[in-house]
This record gives C-alpha cells, sequence and structure tokens, in this order.
C-alpha cells in the first residue's frame, strides 16, 4: 500500500507539473494567438468580442499572472478548455469529443490487439526456438523498424491508389451523415482498415520481438531449470513461470502504449487524413489554434499518467516483489 500511495503522489505532482507547463505554453509562443485570430476572421469582431476573446483565453491584461493561473486552473475543475480558434466558437471539449472516439476505435483497439497478439506470439517464439513462429523472426525484425508513416505511403500506393480496393483518405465516404445506422457504421470500419492494418503490422512485430527476447533470457533461469525438476508440464512452467516474469518489462511498454492512444499515432493519422486526434493536432498547430494545441496536450499528458498509473497495478499483481516494498 505504501508503494502506491507514492505511487500516486508522483502522478499528481506529475501531473499538476504538466498542467502548469500547459498553462505557459501559449504564452512562451511568439506572436499573439488572439491577434491571428482577428486577422482570420478579416476585422469582422468588433471590440468587445475580441476583448470577451482575450478574457477566454486567460491573456486578459488587467490580472497578473498568478491570478491567470488561478483562473486556469478554475477552468480545469470546471472542464473548460477554452474556445477552438480554427473551429471558433466551438469549444475544445466539444472538438476532442469529435476527435477521441475516431483515435481510440483506431489506435487503441489496434494496439490493443498487437499487445496481445505479439506477446503470445512472442512467447511461442522464444520458448520452442526453431517452431516456424521463430523462423519469421527475420521478417518481423524487418517490419518492426519500419516507421508507420513510411508503411502507410506503401499501402496506399499499392492498396488504395490505381483503382486498390481500400480508400486512400478519411474516416467515411463523402455523403454519409454521422451516426448509428449501418451506413455509415460499415463506411467507418471501411476507412479504418488500411490505416489499422499498418499499425497493427509494424507494432505486433515489435511485441513478438520484445517478448521473444524475453523469454529467451528468462528461460536460462535457476528457477525454470527447478520446476522443470520438479515434473511440472511444458505448458505450465511457460506460462506461470516463464511468460509470467517476461511479461513484466512488456508491461510498462504497454502501459505507455495505452496512454499515447489518446495522441493517436500522428503521421498515420496524417498521411490517411483521419479524422482523429493526432490529425486535429496537425490542425491546429498549422493554423495557431492554440486553445486545442493546449487541450490536446493535456489530455495525451494525463492520459500517459493514468496509464502508467495501470501498469504500476498490474506489477502489483505479476511481481510480489513489489508489494514487499509497501
Amino acid at each position: 500500500m505504501g508503494y502506491l500511495l507514492r505511487r500516486v503522489g508522483f502522478y499528481l505532482f506529475t501531473a499538476w507539473a504538466a498542467i502548469t507547463i500547459n498553462f505557459f505554453l501559449p504564452r512562451l509562443i511568439p506572436g499573439d494567438p488572439v491577434q491571428a485570430l482577428i486577422s482570420r476572421s478579416h476585422g469582422m469582431l468588433d471590440t468587445s468580442a475580441i476583448r470577451s476573446l482575450y478574457v477566454l483565453f486567460g491573456l486578459d491584461n488587467d490580472q497578473n499572472i498568478f491570478q491567470q493561473y488561478a483562473s486556469y486552473l478554475g477552468q480545469l475543475f470546471r472542464g473548460d478548455l477554452g474556445l477552438s480558434f480554427t473551429f471558433f466558437p466551438t469549444p475544445v471539449s466539444e472538438v476532442l469529443a469529435d476527435s477521441l472516439p475516431w483515435t481510440l476505435g483506431l489506435v487503441g483497439l489496434t494496439t490493443v490487439i498487437s499487445f496481445f497478439l505479439g506477446t503470445f506470439l512472442g512467447v511461442i517464439a522464444g520458448w520452442w526456438r526453431g517452431s516456424w513462429v521463430d523462423m519469421v523472426m527475420p521478417a518481423t525484425t524487418f517490419l518492426s523498424s519500419i516507421p508507420y508513416f513510411w508503411l502507410g505511403l506503401v499501402a496506399i500506393t499499392f492498396l488504395a491508389d490505381q483503382g486498390g480496393p481500400f480508400p486512400s483518405s478519411g474516416g467515411y465516404d463523402p455523403g454519409v451523415v454521422p451516426s448509428w445506422d449501418m451506413d455509415f457504421v460499415w463506411s467507418a470500419v471501411y476507412h479504418s482498415l488500411l490505416p489499422a492494418i499498418t499499425i497493427l503490422i509494424s507494432s505486433m512485430s515489435g511485441w513478438i520481438l520484445s517478448m521473444r527476447n524475453m523469454m529467451l533470457t528468462v528461460s536460462s533461469e535457476d528457477y525454470i531449470t527447478v520446476a522443470h525438476a520438479k515434473g511440472l508440464s511444458e505448458r505450465r512452467v511457460m506460462i506461470n513461470y516463464a511468460a509470467r516474469n517476461a511479461l513484466l518489462p512488456n508491461v510498462s511498454g504497454f502501459a505507455l502504449s495505452l496512454g499515447l492512444i489518446v495522441g493517436g499515432t500522428l503521421l498515420v493519422e496524417i498521411v490517411f487524413s483521419y479524422p482523429g486526434v493526432g490529425f486535429q493536432l496537425f490542425q491546429a498547430v498549422g493554423s495557431k489554434d492554440y486553445p486545442l494545441v493546449q487541450g490536446i496536450f493535456l489530455v495525451i499528458t494525463l492520459s500517459v499518467l493514468v496509464a502508467n498509473l495501470f501498469a504500476d497495478l498490474i506489477y502489483l499483481v505479476l511481481d510480489p516483489r513489489t508489494r514487499k516494498e509497501g
């Protein structure tokens, strides 16, 4: 329990630090974000509207930096992330609510599937050296080194362009109204297949490679020899002794992958023009939409912290030595 409380305290402090950095981030960027919005509106905003924008963005000159910081914290506690400049006057929270399901559906599902499938194949490849899984390790090593976006470009070239069976961009067909009817669901699934396959192939190869290497290391430990000497079945030794201990380093990597799901695979979403959080971040940076950039960075940071806390809880279950520290 002491270990868990220390970790929770550490993550709370880190969350406060991330929020503070997120507050100062737009204030360190050269230029005035409100003036950038005014120039895009071609002078259609009156004086009161401009004044309101400065207040909403926390840049009110009537407040010192500490008062602005206190107001910013108050906005966060109320769930107010400000207004998006790109989609003005839509709140940032609504923009995120529209893009998050796309990223969670694409990157989240492929991350979970690739981890479990890659870990399972890695266990087999490392335990039964010379099996069919182990024989394809050179190809796995090659695929794990290929960046997602480059594999995406190759997939578009051969499977989308020149009359390929898959669409090359977008989240659904033009003219389809987003709703929960079968036409939209099928169109969304169809558009996600190619980027999902791209992410799955590359990320699964990495999990296979890392788990195989850990299984090779663990299989030479003394406790594996003792387990065999006790007459335990091969399956039990592999799962309960070897795989359980070899899995620990992968848990940290998986937790980090879960946290980065919210950020999406940025370049993949850009390559496929997929309407997820990563593509929104790319558009927000290009259009100097500082409130949206702030909101996305904050959500990504908090997601990584929650995912790492989840990893610590898994460690408590898998590693008895961690429990003894408390």
